[in-house]
């Protein structure tokens, strides 16, 4: 190995290769046995390979920690990890937890933990990084310290919950996408501690890429104040979607505890069928006057906060400019918007060749128009012509999609054709999915 000890909190996110040098995935997770007078034994890594799917790699199957990867023998088992009895994740549960000094000083919590290699295939807990507790000064840190396995034990009030803050910190730059799947590969306990300390907005952005019934099941463990505060921060189109599987007392409860405006775009999407373009919409569309410039156009798709799919073009209307608009004029697509200088109006740019759907257009129709205009979005209209919403790609995929796309049985056909590689180089097979044999593998 090119590294004996390594801190586990910077393993997450590395690359793993194959001998060949091609990506298998990246770490998101160790996996640890406890032991009954040693440290705990480190048995594999949890890989995300493409198609989000988490699998395990033994131990024994890494050839080379260092330099920000990590090298395997190529010998990857797909089969979506399950986590079992007496197996810790490193990141996900043992980070925050608390431990006190044998020596009787006192206590501190588990921020980081190194493991070391002890012979070739061999690894174990070897040190961890901890902090005690915070000092009278309201700015102080607490000290922090390494200490060994042996020096500390593990302890935790009855009933007391797990710190997430370490965990949360650790996958801090993940995509809200990535961070869901990694919530929902966590037991059942510990996600809704690490749920209950993200931030409102960070949080609604991870729930609106999760399936509807783990919304429902997060949304249930939060007290009705932080949910309503939760639901403001998502896409009203998916708070929508979310308090439409909710219980009707409590869904209508939420509502009220929600900002009035928020409540009211809710309101106004729960009341149209969820097949049909009003019940796919968003009320959120980027919306201008005729009078407005390319230049402000751009601007305004340029926010760091707007879904690509509503960047993709502007709709323009005349006043007000909040839905239902005024008479909808049409839309001005962004690539259009490039190729003309920054004083042109918007009004003279409008695409002529699309029409507006109304909202009770079926789901169907709107999927057949984004298909054969190659559209990104599709304005939504009422009666009168005034501007309801739009339907945007990821709407239509996620009403087309099955309940479980997130998690797909299947087998990613890169993740194939890398393992098929790795068989033929060196002219083994997986080993198949039952009990572990005596390297670890599974």
């Amino acid at each position: 190995m090119s590294a004996t000890r390594v801190f586990v909190a910077r393993l997450a996110g590395c690359a793993v290769f194959d001998p060949n040098g091609d990506r298998v995935g990246k770490v998101r997770d160790v996996l640890v046995v406890y032991r009954k007078s040693d440290p705990p034994r480190v048995v594999g890594l949890i890989v995300e390979i493409p198609g989000k799917r988490r699998v395990f790699v033994s131990i024994g199957r890494v050839t080379s920690i260092g330099g920000g990867q990590i090298i395997t023998t190529g010998l990857i088992n797909l089969r979506r990890f399950e986590q079992r009895g007496g197996e810790v994740r490193v990141i996900a549960e043992m980070l925050g937890r608390k431990v006190g000094f044998n020596d009787g000083s006192g206590t501190a919590t588990i921020e980081d933990v190194a493991i070391e290699e002890q012979e070739p295939g061999e690894w174990e807990v070897d040190q961890l990084f901890v902090r005690r507790p915070k000092g009278a000064s309201p700015f102080s840190k607490g000290q922090s310290a390494y200490v060994t396995w042996r020096e500390v034990r593990e302890q935790a009030a009855k009933g007391e919950a797990q710190s997430a803050e370490q965990l949360i910190a650790t996958y801090s730059e993940l995509k809200p996408a990535d961070l869901a799947s990694t919530l929902l590969d966590l037991p059942a306990q510990r996600r809704q501690e690490v749920a209950e300390e993200l931030p409102d907005d960070r949080l609604a952005d991870v729930l609106e890429e999760m399936p509807e019934s783990d919304q429902v099941d997060i949304l249930a463990g939060l007290g009705d104040d932080r949910a309503a505060d939760v639901l403001d921060h998502m896409q009203p189109d998916d708070a929508a979607d979310l308090i439409a599987q909710l219980p009707e007392e409590r869904g209508e409860h939420l509502l009220e505890l929600m900002e009035p405006e928020e409540a009211e775009d809710v309101r106004f999407l729960l009341s149209y069928g969820p097949d049909t373009a009003g019940g796919l919409m968003t009320t959120e569309p980027i919306i201008v006057s005729a009078d407005a410039t390319v230049a402000e156009g751009l601007a305004l798709i340029r926010r760091h906060d707007l879904p690509p799919a509503l960047g993709a073009a502007v709709c323009v209307t005349l006043p007000p400019y909040e839905p239902p608009t005024g008479r909808f004029l049409g839309i001005v697509h962004f690539q259009r918007m490039l190729r003309y200088p920054p004083h042109e109006r918007l009004g003279t740019l409008i695409d002529q060749g699309l029409e507006p759907v109304t909202a009770d257009t079926s789901a169907a129709e709107v999927s057949r128009i984004l298909a054969s205009y190659d559209l990104v979005s599709v304005p939504v209209v009422d009666e009168k012509h005034r501007l309801v919403g739009v339907v945007t790609i990821d709407d239509v995929l996620d009403y087309l999609l099955p309940d479980d796309w997130r998690s797909h049985p299947e087998e990613d056909e890169l993740a194939k054709r890398s393992t098929a590689r790795a068989q033929l180089t060196t002219g083994s097979i997986p080993i198949p999915y039952g009990r572990r044999g005596a390297d670890g593998t599974r």
